[in-house]
C-alpha cells in the first residue's frame, strides 16, 4: 500500500479547519480556551496525593504541637490546597476551609465540563465536514467531460475528506474528551482524599462547624 496516496493537504485543511472553526463559533472562545487548557494539562504531571500530603505534614505536626494559631503554612505544591489551608490558619474556621476548597473544586470541575463539552462537539462536527469536503470535491468535476485525471483526483479527495472526518472525530477528539474527563475525575478523588485527611488532622485544633461533603462524581452528574 502506498501511504502517500492517503495524504491530501487540501482535504485535511477542509476537515480540520472546518471542524475547528465551527466548534469555535458554536462553543465560544471561552470554552475553546478551557479545552486548550485541559489539553495542556494532560501533558503536565498528575496530581500526586502522597507528595502533597508530605508537604502538609510539617504543618500538621506544628499545629498539633503548638496549636493552629502558631502554625506557619508552607507551600505544598498545589495552589488551591495552599489557599484553603491559609484560610483555615488565618480564621481557625472549618467553614472558611471548606468554603475555599469547595469554590476551587467547583471552578476546576466547571472548566473541565466546558472542555469536555467542546471536544465532544468537535467530535460530532468532524464527520459533517468530512461530508462537506466530499461534496466540495465532487463539485470540482469538469462539466465538459470526465477527463481521467480530473475524475480520479476528485474521487480521491472525496474519499479522503470522509475518511479524515471520521478519523478526526473518533480517533482524536472523542478520545481526548474522555481523557480529560478521566484525568479530572482521578485528580478530584485524590484531592478529596488529601483534604479529608488534612481536615481530620486539623479539626481538633479549631471548633468544628460542619462536615466535609462526601466525594461526588461531578462530571457524571453534570
Amino acid at each position: 500500500m502506498d501511504w502517500t496516496h492517503m495524504l491530501d493537504p487540501v482535504a485535511a485543511s477542509i476537515v480540520i479547519g472546518g471542524t475547528l472553526g465551527a466548534t469555535a463559533l458554536r462553543s465560544g472562545w471561552a470554552d475553546c480556551r478551557a479545552a486548550g487548557a485541559a489539553l495542556a494539562a494532560l501533558l503536565r504531571p498528575r496530581f500526586r496525593a502522597e507528595l502533597v500530603r508530605g508537604g502538609l505534614a510539617p504543618l500538621v505536626a506544628q499545629a498539633g504541637r503548638d496549636g493552629l494559631l502558631r502554625a506557619t503554612p508552607r507551600p505544598c505544591g498545589d495552589a488551591a490546597i495552599d489557599a484553603a489551608v491559609a484560610a483555615l490558619v488565618q480564621t481557625r474556621s472549618l467553614a472558611a476551609f471548606t468554603a475555599r476548597d469547595d469554590a476551587a473544586r467547583e471552578a476546576r470541575v466547571a472548566c473541565a465540563i466546558r472542555a469536555v463539552r467542546t471536544l465532544a462537539l468537535g467530535a460530532e462536527l468532524s464527520p459533517v465536514f468530512g461530508l462537506a469536503g466530499t461534496l466540495i470535491s465532487l463539485s470540482q468535476l469538469p462539466a465538459d467531460g470526465l477527463a481521467r485525471a480530473a475524475f480520479m483526483g476528485a474521487i480521491s479527495m472525496a474519499v479522503l475528506t470522509t475518511l479524515y472526518g471520521v478519523l478526526l472525530g473518533n480517533l482524536v477528539l472523542a478520545p481526548l474528551a474522555r481523557a480529560v474527563e478521566r484525568r479530572v475525575e482521578a485528580e478530584e478523588a485524590a484531592r478529596r482524599e488529601v483534604m479529608d485527611w488534612l481536615l481530620a488532622q486539623l479539626a481538633p485544633t479549631c471548633p468544628p462547624t460542619r462536615s466535609v461533603a462526601q466525594p461526588r462524581a461531578w462530571l457524571r452528574e453534570a
